[in-house]
């Protein structure tokens, strides 16, 4: 394993019943790194999602965060990590800062400690002017903002972002895509972004090809280019899947 690697999943396998969602899938995402997992609807993605956060058991392969076994060291491992699902999950009757709080309390964060964090995430995604205004007051944008800032109050390694622009207009989706790969560089933190959105994707990030269970190539961009013979991401992911997905910048 990479000195660097906080993530690290090693052949892993899932199927339901006789339909195999992923066949043997080996990658990692490194500290300071922003890694894309693109695949279209169906590829897996969302499967490899529940292995990592442990909301399915996985029969065959390893993943370990942080150098924890998710298998044989939940507890560990899960700590190390941050969430932000495709579909919203904060209370829409709560306020910004009680939805953090709650969230804080959840991982032991002393209440001083927590009201520090809290000031200071809302700070970095503006949304500090906003903290007791109730959750269903934000726009689709903002309340993307509140569910990353959540989900960086307990300092993880690792953050996954499972499709976190869908439904968002497009200065929502720049600004998003703008934030996370600041923190990618300032806090030297690891991303695992899922999306199906090409455009999402910096020439300086780690780039995973998922298509049908399957790994069809990974690296940084300008080597999955140079695997793939092609010069722009569009092409390679074409001839990688015979799929041609869709940019909206």
């Amino acid at each position: 394993m990479s000195h660097n690697a906080i993530l690290t999943l090693d052949n892993m396998s899932y199927a339901y019943g006789a339909k195999k969602a992923l066949d043997r899938v080996s990658c990692k995402v490194e500290e300071g790194h922003c890694a894309i997992l693109l695949g279209p609807n169906g590829a897996g993605k969302s499967t490899l999602f529940s292995l990592i956060t442990h909301l399915y058991n996985a029969p065959s392969g390893t993943i370990h965060i942080g150098g924890h076994d998710v298998r044989r060291q939940p507890l560990k491992a899960l700590g190390l990590l941050g969430v932000v699902f495709q579909q919203s999950t904060l209370d829409l009757d709560l306020t910004v800062r009680q939805n953090l709080l709650y969230h804080a309390a959840l991982h032991g964060i002393k209440h001083r400690e927590a009201e520090h964090r809290i000031k200071e995430e809302l700070t970095r995604f503006g949304m500090l002017e906003r903290a007791h205004e109730k959750a269903r007051q934000l726009n689709g944008g903002h309340r993307r903002r509140v569910e990353i800032a959540r989900a960086l109050l307990h300092h993880p390694k690792l953050l996954l972002l499972d499709e976190p622009t869908v439904g968002l207009d497009v200065p929502s989706r720049k600004a998003l895509v703008d934030h996370i790969h600041a923190l990618c560089r300032d806090r030297q933190l690891a991303v695992l972004w899922a999306t199906h959105l090409i455009d999402e994707i910096a020439p300086q990030d780690d780039l995973i090809v998922l298509h049908q269970g399957q790994v069809k190539a990974s690296g940084e961009v300008s080597e999955v280019l140079e695997q793939t013979g092609q010069e722009t991401i569009e092409a390679a992911f074409t001839q990688l899947t015979g799929r041609k997905e869709r940019t909206l910048w």
